[in-house]
């Protein structure tokens, strides 16, 4: 149903022509993630040790701290608990995205996700699966400490997924001088995978944020241009490849990987 609704507006209002070879090599990337089978098995993976450690713990007389603990009204409203959770794991995700650009051998993995020079909703999910790792598991893992109930994670997995996929989306689309500001729109995130801006500008690049841009105004990472520039890594434009297939793609990001360990990058 994403696919249909996406699809068509990418038709309705789209931004640039788009290349059939790179999306028939994204849908295999989607068809991996789309499900966010990749986090949810990262979270399923850390639950029994997280759980051990609570255990652990409690047998000493200590008790793991809770974010109802803090605020015991959560516990009355499922909402009100869902909305707090998924705006602590955006804030999370934002910082999480730093660090992919931030971090060497982190942007050599991630750098595969900013090598799409002809953007759309299926290039959202164009990641290495060690990144994928990286990060899902540090995102199920702040989950589980914060004591985010199995259920709840998943909504906030499916809810953060549409989103991304919009903002990826083939779109000449913001919305609007207020709604800019509440919600990460197409041209906000175009503007993060920029050529010379999305990673190489200001603080590694700007509008690090998933869902909300707050956190960009927050930590002085906001760009709100409006501007729909050219999409890729710069050094793509002095020849360098991130492979044209799935495979390629993993390979070249395991030896980007690792030269940047042996610090030749």
């Amino acid at each position: 149903m994403l696919a249909i609704i996406l699809g068509a507006l990418e038709k309705w209002r789209p931004q640039e022509q788009q290349n059939e070879e790179d999306k028939r090599v994204d849908v295999i990337y989607t068809m991996l993630h789309r499900l966010g089978f990749v986090p949810l098995l990262m979270f399923a993976l850390l639950t029994p040790l997280v759980d051990g450690l609570d255990g652990w713990l409690r047998m000493h007389d200590i008790i793991p701290w809770k974010l109802e603990d803090a605020l015991p009204m959560l516990n009355d409203s499922p909402l009100l608990s869902f909305a707090a959770y998924l705006v602590i794991l955006d804030f999370v995700a934002y910082w999480l995205h730093r660090w992919q650009h931030r971090v060497t051998f982190w942007w050599a993995l991630h750098s595969l996700h900013h090598s799409q020079r002809s953007r759309g909703f299926w290039a959202d999910d164009r990641n290495h699966l060690l990144d994928d790792a990286l990060l899902d598991g540090a995102f199920g893992l702040v989950a589980l400490l914060i004591g985010v109930a199995r259920a709840a994670f998943i909504s906030i997995v499916v809810a953060t997924r549409v989103v991304e996929s919009l903002s990826h989306a083939n779109l000449k689309l913001r919305f609007g001088r207020i709604g800019d500001y509440l919600l990460v729109s197409p041209r906000f995130h175009r503007v993060h995978h920029a050529i010379g801006i999305g990673h190489e500008g200001r603080a590694r690049g700007c509008n690090f944020a998933v869902l909300f841009p707050a956190w960009d105004v927050l930590f002085g990472t906001a760009n709100f241009e409006n501007i729909y520039p050219p999409t890729g890594v710069r050094d793509q434009l002095e020849g360098k490849e991130y492979g044209r297939g799935f495979w390629a793609q993993q390979w070249l990001g395991i030896r980007r990987l690792g030269s940047s360990v042996m610090g030749n990058n």
